[in-house]
């Protein structure tokens, strides 16, 4: 029996996954709270109890309007970045990499992600994590700058990433679109969709770990 712990931001998106099986998977939903701190420190006691074979940080995200993603699609993180961890410069912000710096050994804020998109047919590609959601074009364009090809920025994955390295667990990130980042217009997001497409794409994740 393969087992795969998905940490969720909120009491709303447990809500849809609560009842997600597939196969030979064992599923466990842990509700950690908003922010990388938060969902870090929640995996990492999730994990203390439990082995398990993969980690999927889950949940609604904004999609760059670049990564040619549309509100209601699903896509898969091919690493995650801790976008917003370094020093300003002047205007210049210096990610933990240029200052010699790391959050653990080897690694300065980007993680990995299984299984880097691998027969799933889901878009694919680097996901940002940041403390504070971004809500303007300047900040958008800024996130584009330091993640070249960044498809969605959310607030839990580098978190989540960070107490899966430290575990030894593969980890991966699944987003449903529910806005685009950037000026923020609460009236155009689009929760349901995003929360029906997480599900889809939570079910090709799982079926494939089953698969092994």
């Amino acid at each position: 029996m393969k087992r795969a712990l998905l940490v969720v931001a909120t009491a709303g998106e447990a809500k849809r996954l609560s009842a997600l099986a597939v196969g030979s998977v064992e599923v466990r939903v842990v509700i950690s709270g908003v922010g990388p701190v938060a969902a870090a420190l929640s995996t990492q006691a999730a994990l203390a109890d439990l082995r398990c074979d993969l980690v999927v940080s889950a949940g609604i995200g904004g999609a760059f309007a670049s990564s040619g993603l549309k509100v209601g699609d699903v896509a898969l993180a091919s690493e995650i970045v801790q976008a917003d961890l370094g020093a300003w410069d002047g205007e210049q912000f210096l990610p933990l990499a240029g200052l010699g710096l790391e959050v653990a050994p080897g690694n300065a804020g980007r993680f990995p992600c299984w299984p880097a998109g691998l027969g799933l047919d889901l878009p694919c590609g680097p996901f940002v994590t940041v403390s504070s959601v971004t809500g303007s074009a300047a900040g958008t364009e800024e996130l584009r700058r330091r993640v070249p090809g960044a498809l969605i920025e959310g607030m839990e994955g580098a978190g989540v990433a960070h107490a899966a390295l430290l575990a030894g667990v593969p980890v991966t990130e699944v987003r449903g679109v529910s806005n685009f980042v950037g000026p923020r217009d609460r009236a155009a997001w689009r929760i349901g969709e995003a929360l029906a497409a997480l599900d889809v794409g939570l079910r090709r994740v799982l079926e494939r770990l089953a698969a092994g």
